[in-house]
């Protein structure tokens, strides 16, 4: 009996099912398109509106994030999320005081247009189904940009 794991094929990576998953109601160019720019603004508002309630918050969601990402292995991810979340927060604390009602319209109007994406898609949003799929919608748009330039992750 040979008891030796085969290896893992990408098919088998958490992240590449997540992605898959969340790409089934991400097909329409316009939804798609409207996500590309919507995730990211997303992601500033909340690290935003998180730092406006105390910047120690918004560090622990993004440290916690993080650590999410990690437990995907895909390294490739893992950077590029550190870089764009260290970015993240020196746009955050660019803001200054208005951190928070930047945050706040930014959080609105992207999730308007995430919403319109999805009724023009007519697919629910991913994250209906399993909260981590929040965390995954930056990855979708870091796989797709990854893609442009041949970039395995």
């Amino acid at each position: 009996m040979d008891t030796t794991a085969a290896p893992l094929t990408d098919a088998d990576r958490k992240v590449d099912r997540l992605l898959a998953h969340y790409g089934e109601s991400h097909r329409h160019p316009t939804n798609e398109a409207i996500h590309m720019v919507a995730i990211p603004a997303i992601m500033l508002s909340i690290v935003g509106l998180l730092f406006a309630l105390h910047p120690a918050v918004a560090y622990i969601f993004v440290a916690a994030s993080l650590v999410y990402y990690a437990t995907l292995h895909s390294p490739a991810f893992l950077i590029t999320m550190l870089i764009g979340s260290a970015v993240l927060m020196a746009a955050v604390h660019a803001l200054g005081s208005l951190v928070f009602p930047v945050s706040a319209a930014i959080f609105v109007v992207a999730w308007v247009f995430q919403f319109v994406g999805h009724r023009i898609e007519g697919r629910k949003p991913s994250f209906f189904e399993d909260i981590q799929y929040l965390w995954v919608g930056p990855l979708f748009v870091l796989s797709r940009i990854f893609l442009r330039f041949g970039i395995r992750w």
